[in-house]
């Protein structure tokens, strides 16, 4: 638990993370919205703590705006409804079952049905959707050329990077592109895949981003730009 919280006029109690940090010039914020609400700082090392609140303080209402525009957590729960991959899929319970039952009805609409505890719905429901957005990213992968497959697909839950490929050939993706149009996951995916030949961003990588991905590119990242925290309104 942090020593240091923000309050909110709504009440909210949001920890405050303070870093120093070696080299630091000045004070940075930056409110974290997902997977919970934070506030984390760098300072350098001649500012104090308290200075630090003072300027958080200072800056009030622009903290406040980011957490009032940061989408509601929405609930998951039996009888209601996620969109993954592309369908809506209606979500059902039964105890009864040990496993889970998906129903594909057609392209944009399916049903899945979570076996085990009611305790468990929510969780398992989690791991159903990164099984799946990891099977939908080995697929896209296998549409690019073999030289460009990665050694590795780890999917994880990150706030600041969508994707990364490292140059043991592990990809790295955030699960929650399952939520988002399934075309924007794709461009991800070939981003990543791009880096397979390129470890940077120069005019060659983004030709062979376009290459791999088709026409739509900037489409893609734009979206991602202006609707990526909804990505997290689930879990």
């Amino acid at each position: 638990m942090s020593e240091n919280v923000f309050i909110s006029s709504s009440g909210e109690h949001i920890p405050i993370v303070i870093t120093t940090r070696r080299g630091a010039q000045n004070i940075t914020l930056r409110p974290k919205t997902a997977p919970n609400h934070e506030i984390s700082v760098t300072k350098p090392w001649i500012s104090s703590n308290a200075s630090v609140l003072k300027f958080i303080e200072s800056k009030r209402r622009w903290i406040e705006n980011i957490f009032a525009r940061a989408p509601q957590k929405q609930t998951v729960a039996p009888g209601g409804t996620i969109e993954i991959l592309g369908r809506v899929v209606e979500l059902q319970h039964d105890a009864t079952r040990r496993t889970n039952q998906f129903i594909i009805h057609d392209d944009a609409h399916a049903t899945l049905v979570v076996g085990g505890g009611a305790e468990m719905f929510e969780s398992r429901v989690r791991n159903f959707v990164k099984s799946e957005f990891i099977k939908t990213a080995r697929e896209m992968i296998r549409t690019a050329p073999r030289e460009l497959w990665p050694a590795r697909v780890a999917a994880h839950d990150t706030t600041s990077r969508w994707g990364s490929c490292s140059t043991t050939g592990t990809m790295s993706l955030s699960w929650r592109l399952a939520f988002a149009p399934i075309d924007v996951m794709r461009y991800v995916v070939m981003h990543e895949l791009a880096h397979r030949r390129h470890m940077d961003h120069s005019p060659a990588f983004w030709a062979t981003v376009s290459e791999l991905y088709g026409f739509g590119v900037e489409r893609a990242k734009r979206w991602l730009n202006q609707h990526g925290a909804e990505l997290h309104k689930y879990f």
